[in-house]
């Protein structure tokens, strides 16, 4: 079956103008282009837009998008496999969601009590089912299951008080670094300061004990050679990943 433009952003959903958009960056070409210039598709890429669509689903950019896909090893059944394992995530967040706001319906009806840490186990899910989408298998392939699974379960635990905290801390790391920037020294006050915010943040989620300075400078490391980390933490400023991560290494000496 071939698609011009019009047929396959009628099919898919997705806009004319995007899938121009789309062949210009070399994201998804169509199979050919007739005399006339009308872009022709096949089911090859028709295939690939579901790919595309489904890592956009995840929250993945356009650019991170494009690597994967042109990898050499890229396994288009295994890729389907992840996706379902993210989807099902995604349901098990919502039922949550839905499970917290039907007690807490109940709960002001006065039919039952809950618990202080019942009301957030919804958003303690999401936190952690949004994590495992975005950074699981990076994170599992350098830390292990083990130590995963673990960190996981310590969310799933948490507080009202640590949850607030964990929170708070993402705010006032970024706040922290966004004016350590403005200062360009990594060895600076500030830089060291958000160092050490970001390891109070981390010991909330990492298993008592386990915080190491070695591991500290690692996970500052593939901040600057992951690019989902580099892209969340340069929205503070261009840069930023890289400066955080040198500001780690001297913080870690």
């Amino acid at each position: 079956m071939e698609y011009t433009v019009n047929k396959l952003a009628s099919i898919s959903g997705v806009s004319t103008r995007a899938l121009r958009y789309y062949d210009e960056i070399d994201l998804l070409k169509p199979a050919k282009i007739r005399s006339n210039g009308y872009r022709i598709y096949g089911g090859a890429e028709v295939d690939k837009l579901q790919q595309i669509l489904f890592y956009r689903e995840m929250g993945v950019g356009l650019e991170e998008i494009k690597r994967l896909l042109s990898e050499s090893d890229y396994d288009q059944a295994k890729a389907l496999t992840g996706h379902l394992e993210n989807l099902m995530r995604k349901k098990d967040q919502l039922e949550t969601l839905i499970e917290t706001v039907h007690k807490t319906i109940r709960s002001m009806k006065g039919e039952i009590e809950m618990k202080d840490h019942e009301k957030f186990e919804g958003f303690k899910q999401k936190l952690v089912d949004e994590n495992e989408g975005k950074y699981g298998n990076e994170v599992r392939s350098k830390y292990g299951d083990k130590a995963v699974d673990a960190s996981n379960a310590k969310v799933m635990n948490m507080s009202k008080d640590q949850y607030d905290q964990a929170q708070g801390l993402t705010a006032e790391i970024n706040e922290t670094l966004a004016a350590a920037m403005a200062t360009g020294d990594p060895a600076g006050e500030l830089a060291q300061r958000a160092c050490e915010l970001h390891k109070k943040w981390l010991c909330l989620f990492w298993e008592d004990g386990k915080y190491t300075k070695e591991a500290h400078r690692n996970l500052g490391l593939m901040y600057v050679a992951d690019e989902r980390f580099k892209a969340y933490y340069d929205s503070v400023g261009e840069g930023t990943a890289q400066f955080l991560s040198k500001a780690l290494n001297i913080y870690c000496e």
